[in-house]
């Protein structure tokens, strides 16, 4: 508000001509009135234009309203990354509904609780899941539920269809000539996020039209991106919208080039093929590519960049992907904060430094998004910051509009989650001299071994350097001494081989002795849709301390 009296005071009110709601919406529509030929969606032999993929949109939210789907309904959807679940992020909140993407790792029972606890109205499922969404639709028992099976040429397995009509179907009800319904209002909620749950039920983490607008901005401004980009859907497009990207390449006006499945091979054909510029991944997608055979990468002669997220990205990663010729940006976020929201800003002159420097400073978790408020490290019992000394450690908090609405249907954990006016992730991390944040560990992951604190992140990075080591995780187990010391999990590269007393002499090289994990235990490590490891599966194997979360 002004100050009454103010010459400002008057006659500048908002009005049609200089106020409109932010929405992601817009990006369709001005992409498809630009570049209405080019292509937008590559899956397999399918492509689509920009006026192409507006169309099904457009078609797809008229479908929708025609069946009564409108304003704060939730429309699920249990889908890989394919041209209808990228039409979906347009389709249904230009509808007017939310659109609640649900992990396709997920049981029965738990799809079952995200259809009620979200009131769904509408369920998209792919075949390939065909038997356990069943099984969900039995057990939550909404009978007005209406499901509608997509069935994707690219999909060579059995699943059968199990709704009453098919996705083409429901295209032919809608009309293209139907434009989206942008909201009233900006803060009205676009997408519904679970996280995952593992003890107890999920949250449903709710994004609005501006949030989901903004940090889709972020991602061109943040990382870099140049116009009309050729973006790979490595990322699952369920997880946070797939960081926002799926809002992002439409406002870059660039390719979508899908892939239902996460193969290094595919990855490179696909890199290859389609001239692939960007991607993003967990660091072990980036692991995996990095330790793929040479000859798969022939052919590929331009520049590929990447986004890493997830877990801090180890060392090796880093200085494997550099070793191949991809640039690799650190980003970090949470569901709650619409996927990334904070950027490992680089500088010109890091190219100038010895490789271990560049890796150091490019591991680091890094400044803000350009459209988030504040991202800082603040001592959670007090509420001050702690100093930039890269050693006082405190947890990572955020502030701004790239932070969720809130949890759908439970206000004591949102109450909990925005205590002080920040919004609290659960990060231990220590805030550098040049203002660039450093994770330390999650605050559940910590080991606190005869007093000291242990960094888990601190003994995986140890790990990665071993050549043999292709994904790492470490945990506490107890011990009667020490209370508790580190145990580490290892997948190794194949056909590698190292046995657990050298691997423990190899970090006890590299790092106090006290660090270094007293047990390994080898064999695949429990992994999400995403990438990322499961630690709490592997805690619960350790017989951990801290083996619930």
């Amino acid at each position: 508000m002004e100050r009454p009296g103010s010459p400002y005071a008057s006659g500048l009110d908002q009005c049609a001509a200089n106020h409109v709601a932010l929405t992601p919406l817009t990006f369709l529509e001005r992409a498809a009135s630009i570049y209405p030929d080019r292509v937008a969606v590559v899956h397999g032999k399918r492509r689509y234009s920009w006026a192409e993929t507006q169309a099904r949109a457009r078609r797809l939210a008229s479908a929708l309203r025609r069946r009564g789907i409108g304003k704060s309904d939730t429309v699920a959807v249990v889908l890989n990354n394919t041209p209808e679940m990228y039409e979906c992020h347009f389709g249904v909140p230009g509808a007017g509904a939310v659109l609640n993407t649900i992990n396709t790792r997920l049981d029965a029972e738990a799809i079952a609780f995200i259809l009620n606890h979200a009131e769904a109205r509408v369920l998209l499922t792919d075949r390939e899941y065909s038997a356990t969404v069943r099984e969900a639709v039995r057990l939550a028992n909404r009978p007005e539920l209406l499901v509608i099976d997509v069935l994707d040429s690219e999909y060579q397995g059995i699943g059968e269809a199990i709704g009453s009509l098919d996705y083409e179907s429901l295209l032919a009800e809608g009309a293209a000539g139907e434009p989206l319904v942008y909201p009233e209002d900006e803060w009205d909620a676009i997408s519904l996020n679970y996280t995952s749950g593992t003890t107890g039920n999920p949250k449903g983490v709710v994004y609005h039209h501006r949030g989901a607008y903004l940090n889709a901005m972020s991602n061109i401004v943040s990382w870099g991106m140049p116009p009309q980009s050729v973006y790979l859907w490595t990322l699952p497009m369920f997880h946070c919208n797939g960081w926002c990207f799926a809002w992002t390449m439409a406002a870059n006006c660039g390719t979508n080039v899908c892939l239902r499945r996460v193969d290094a091979r595919l990855i490179f054909d696909a890199i290859r093929q389609e001239r692939v510029t960007h991607y993003c991944g967990a660091p072990i997608v980036h692991s995996m590519l990095a330790n793929a055979p040479a000859s798969w990468r022939d052919g590929i002669d331009h520049p590929v960049a990447g986004l890493v997220a997830a877990a801090p990205p180890p060392a090796a990663v880093i200085e494997g992907m550099a070793r191949i010729g991809f640039d690799v940006t650190h980003v970090y976020g949470l569901t709650e904060t619409y996927g990334p929201a904070s950027v490992c800003a680089k500088h010109t002159e890091w190219a100038d430094l010895p490789l271990d420097e560049q890796v150091r400073l490019n591991g680091r978790q890094g400044v803000r998004y350009h459209a988030q408020e504040a991202i800082e490290v603040i001592d959670p019992l007090t509420m001050t910051p702690v100093p930039r000394d890269g050693e006082t450690m405190g947890e990572i908090m955020f502030r701004g509009n790239l932070v969720m609405k809130g949890y759908l249907r439970n206000p004591k954990a949102t109450e909990e989650a925005f205590h002080g006016g920040w919004y609290h992730t659960g990060d231990l991390a220590v805030m550098q001299p040049d203002g660039y944040v450093k994770i330390k560990d999650r605050s559940k992951d910590i080991i606190i071994s005869g007093g000291e604190n242990i960094s888990s992140i601190e003994v995986e990075d140890v790990l990665y350097k071993h050549p043999a080591v292709m994904a790492a995780a470490v945990v506490a187990v107890p011990d009667d001494k020490w209370g508790e010391v580190p145990c580490a999990f290892v997948e190794l590269r194949e056909d590698a081989r190292v046995d657990e007393a050298t691997l423990i002499d190899f970090c006890r090289e590299r790092m106090a002795r006290f660090k270094a994990p007293k047990r390994i235990i080898f064999g695949e490590l429990p992994k999400t849709s995403t990438g990322k490891i499961q630690k709490y599966v592997l805690r619960q194997r350790a017989k951990s301390t801290d083996a619930i979360e």
